[in-house]
């Protein structure tokens, strides 16, 4: 198959299946880019998921312009972005069409409350599997623990908390490495 063909198909395949914004796409992410084909790798995904939250725009599209561009240069970004927005796009554009008459039937809301509770639990599973990569050691779990709580507790920008965090674990890293020099 085309390399750019299984991009955009690959991406539009999480794209049309992802319910509930850029985070529930997560453990789809993880096992068709990381699992299934190998395009990058588990801590990778993890990488450009936080850079592509920093960045203007969507994080589901900014991810896969990162896959793409890794997996097949600037075209391939493209193509894992018109893949991943391909068939919201589609979709939105028929459920705008025909929302208003159904919005105030009842088994809609109640199948919207049901999509609701599935994508907080993919998004529960997601970080589950991720935080095996991610605390790898007492200072990184510490560092989550302290962006959590800050995080929950207050409104400051999700930017500085991953520029902040990037810095900690600059100079984290700076003071381990220093004692072992020692």
């Amino acid at each position: 198959m085309n390399p750019y063909l299984d991009l955009f198909i690959t991406f539009s395949k999480i794209g049309g299946l992802t319910f509930g914004g850029g985070y529930a796409m997560l453990p789809m992410l993880q096992r068709e880019v990381a699992e299934n084909r190998q395009w990058a790798t588990e801590a990778e995904i993890m990488d450009y998921y936080a850079i592509g939250q920093c960045l203007p725009g969507l994080i589901a599209v900014n991810t896969a312009i990162f896959v793409g561009s890794k997996t097949k240069g600037a075209p391939g970004g493209i193509a894992a972005a018109l893949g991943v927005v391909f068939p919201s796009l589609v979709i939105i554009t028929i459920i705008a069409a025909f929302l208003n008459n159904f919005a105030d039937i009842r088994i809609v809301q109640n199948a919207f409350a049901g999509i609701r509770a599935c994508v907080l639990a993919l998004i529960v599973n997601a970080i589950l599997k991720l935080r095996k990569g991610a605390l790898v050691d007492l200072p990184a779990i510490l560092l989550c623990a302290a962006v959590f709580a800050l995080a929950a507790l207050t409104d400051i920008s999700p930017i500085l908390y991953v520029i902040c965090s990037a810095l900690a674990g600059i100079a984290i890293q700076t003071v381990i490495a220093r004692r072992r020099a020692s």
